[in-house]
């Protein structure tokens, strides 16, 4: 994923770092666009219209995505992977006729969650990267609850998942990172059973002839967002949820991003032309 991942835990037991990875490795082999041999990887060199059985976790994590995508009126999308390539987010560096290339990508893919088969149409390459990490750190969280490991605090690049409480008995509090020059201060987070994703313009960008560029793209659009939001960052019971809908909030928006925040009942804040903006499930969490 082209990150690190950190582990804090209450009475481990034996081959706990090396479950972890064994978890987040499989998120790799099957959903890395950067791996030639991975599944995402073979799918999208395979002709369009051909239909392929995903593993269970990568079934799990496109279902997820358009679910996202179709409640967020498409401001989430898991075909976005010729929009990645073309302006230097994939694997190859970006097009120099970006301003005349670019339209906006297709609904992409066609999914069938009983069997697990899905396939592309023309032009559309899957990109999860808007979401697999999340779904990463709770792969890692539910080996851990399986193996017995109660408390816990995971972190996978920025996302984490706290069970439990520490052990002295506190839960686990985590400082939401702001973007530089933000002049408010960060929030501090209690992670009891809960996640936290944050996405930021700040991260990951492109400069292309003296122009900076977001990695986040406006499926409708086909372009990187310039909405100015600075960052998003939601709290959810699962990882990949809060990762995804960060994403989605972010191309939505602080007024239509804080809106479907409610109707969805997300805690979410979007940091956004210099002023903080939350939901209602963010407010009451301060309570």
């Amino acid at each position: 994923m082209g990150t690190d991942w950190s582990l804090h835990a209450v009475a481990p037991p034996v081959g706990v770092a090396e479950g972890v990875q064994a978890a987040l490795d499989r998120v790799v082999a099957q959903m890395s666009q950067w791996e030639a041999g991975s599944d995402l990887a073979r799918f999208n060199r395979a002709p369009a219209g051909e239909w392929h059985s995903l593993p269970s976790e990568f079934a799990d994590v496109v279902a997820a995505g358009l679910a996202i995508g179709s409640a967020s009126g498409g401001a989430f999308g898991i075909a976005l992977g010729e929009l990645s390539e073309a302006w230097g987010f994939g694997t190859a560096p970006p097009s120099t006729s970006l301003g005349t290339a670019l339209v906006p990508a297709p609904d992409g893919v066609d999914f069938d969650p009983a069997t697990r088969n899905i396939r592309r149409r023309d032009g559309a390459l899957l990109d999860l990267s808007g979401i697999a990490k999340g779904y990463g750190v709770d792969l890692a969280a539910d080996w851990l609850l399986a193996q017995g490991v109660r408390h816990f605090l995971i972190e996978v690049g920025g996302e984490l998942r706290g069970e439990g409480i520490r052990p002295d008995g506190q839960p686990w509090w985590v400082d939401v990172e702001v973007p530089p020059s933000w002049a408010g201060a960060g929030w501090r987070i209690a992670l009891h059973d809960l996640s936290v994703a944050t996405s930021g313009d700040y991260r990951r960008g492109v400069e292309i002839d003296g122009q900076h560029y977001s990695h986040s793209f406006d499926p409708r659009t086909g372009r990187p967002i310039a909405n100015g939001v600075r960052s998003v960052t939601v709290v959810h019971r699962q990882c990949m949820m809060a990762d995804g809908w960060a994403t989605a909030l972010t191309v939505l928006g602080a007024e239509a991003g804080i809106m479907l925040a409610d109707e969805r009942d997300l805690a979410a804040c979007i940091l956004a032309n210099g002023r903080e903006h939350v939901s209602r499930a963010w407010s009451a969490m301060l309570d």
